[in-house]
């Protein structure tokens, strides 16, 4: 009888944080921001693709712009005060998107680069016949 008993709980859960991690991730095609918290839960997200940029313009710096801004003012919100700043990928949208946050008043403890770069990298493709 007591396996029946189910325990039910709410699916989305806020979540205030004070300190928090502002993850940047660009894309060639996108720019996704995540802020977690220090233990690397998700908080929140946006895109710039969630932002209503399609195709091309996904890939803008301007995109990117806009998807931080979404991101930090749903995190300010929140109660994010102080953040670190990881950035990673090649995309156009990086740097935008940090100056983006930078003006945006959270404290920022630190920026870094957490792009992974190969040791030796991928075999590359055989020499093309023509």
């Amino acid at each position: 009888m007591l396996n029946n008993i189910k325990k039910t709980r709410s699916r989305k859960v806020r979540r205030g944080v004070q300190k928090g991690v502002i993850h940047i991730q660009a894309s060639f095609n996108n720019t996704i921001i995540t802020v977690t918290d220090v233990r690397g839960q998700v908080i929140l997200w946006s895109s710039a693709g969630a932002c209503g940029f399609k195709g091309t313009r996904k890939s803008t710096p301007f995109a990117a712009q806009a998807a931080a801004e979404n991101a930090i003012r749903a995190s300010i919100d929140r109660g994010l005060k102080q953040a670190e700043v990881m950035t990673s990928g090649p995309g156009p949208g990086r740097d935008t998107a940090l100056r983006a946050i930078r003006r945006s008043g959270i404290t920022l403890n630190f920026v870094r680069d957490v792009t992974p770069m190969p040791y030796n990298g991928c075999r590359p493709p055989r020499k093309r016949r023509v």
